[in-house]
């Protein structure tokens, strides 16, 4: 495995451990050791997206699973994952999952933790 394939790994391995954090692309470059331009072309290379679109992604993803496995309010997952607002959380959840945040936990049959 090359240097930079290993540090696409360590830094997807460090973004997945801080989604719960506000994660800029000038920080996350900074904690790389890269510049941004050139952290984004080699994360593009590796994974075939872009550094945001899998942030985005990777938060939509959590919340889901936090969805089918807490009883945390959808408000308090949205805020969790830096939504501004529960409007904005449901409208990209929607678009994404094609359903609103609500439904997609009552559809999952998974059993919940409690908080």
């Amino acid at each position: 495995m090359s240097i930079p394939h290993q540090v696409i790994e360590t830094l997807i391995d460090w973004i997945d451990d801080n989604l719960h954090q506000p994660l800029r692309i000038d920080d996350i470059a900074r904690h790389a050791g890269y510049s941004k331009w050139h952290l984004q072309r080699l994360f593009l290379q590796y994974t075939g997206q872009s550094l945001g679109r899998y942030i985005r992604e990777r938060k939509l993803k959590m919340a889901a699973r936090d969805l089918r496995n807490t009883d945390e309010k959808v408000f308090d997952i949205s805020l969790k994952y830096g939504y501004e607002s529960q409007q904005t959380f449901t409208r990209i959840f929607t678009r994404t999952f094609h359903q609103p945040p609500g439904a997609y936990r009552k559809q999952m049959p998974v059993q919940r933790c409690q908080r």
